[in-house]
């Protein structure tokens, strides 16, 4: 869930902010059981990148980013 909610928070950023502004999204240190690998995921452009490919995943992260 650490992940997804990462990823959510990654993607409304690059939405949002100009391609000039780097987003560096992470875990703060010793608030989640696997926050290394949490860690690593959001920080792999590769992983971010192929999971934004996913239409699942898409429509998961669109959902979140949605007011109702």
């Amino acid at each position: 869930m650490a992940t997804l909610i990462g990823l959510c928070i990654r993607v409304r950023l690059l939405r949002s902010l100009p391609d000039r502004f780097k987003v560096d999204i992470g875990v703060t240190p010793g608030s989640h059981a696997s926050e290394d690998a949490v860690n690593k995921q959001l920080a792999d452009k590769e992983r971010v990148a192929a999971a934004m490919e996913n239409s699942h995943l898409i429509k998961v992260v669109n959902q979140c980013l949605t007011i109702n």
